[in-house]
């Protein structure tokens, strides 16, 4: 019986502090929206590198590969046909992203490691849009 009586609501708790967390951080992210729009450049994968490090960029491409999705910290490999890159969220995106979707990318370009390893982005923003009609 004591461990229904701790069991119970401890479930309940693992359950809602992670979804609070998620919402801050959505919340959080919408505000930052704006902000990317306006000061993001457009790049080619290809182009994104060491130099670009802190500033804010905007890629399209094509997901390759989407994982972690429902631990809430989703991250997603992303290519044009100039390259690929890793983009990682730390909240769920607002729409279901999935292999093969067209998307626009707003994000930050960071180091994969904490000081080393190759640029990723760190995405406020992941959408998916048309993909370019064909001439």
């Amino acid at each position: 019986m004591s461990i229904l009586l701790w069991g119970v609501p401890t479930l309940v708790f693992l359950l809602i502090i992670p979804a609070a967390l998620n919402y801050m951080s959505q919340t959080q992210y919408i505000d930052l929206v704006p902000v990317y729009e306006r000061e993001a450049k457009e790049y080619r994968i290809r182009m994104i590198n060491e130099n670009l490090l802190n500033k804010p960029v905007k890629i399209k491409g094509v997901v390759e590969r989407a994982s972690f999705k429902y631990l809430n910290r989703p991250q997603f490999l992303v290519a044009d046909r100039t390259g690929e890159i890793s983009v990682k969220m730390f909240t769920s995106p607002q729409e279901d992203i999935n292999k093969d979707d067209v998307v626009e990318v707003l994000g930050m370009v960071i180091h994969r490691f904490v000081a080393v390893g190759e640029p990723v982005i760190n995405c406020v923003s992941i959408r998916k849009i048309e993909a370019e009609k064909k001439k």
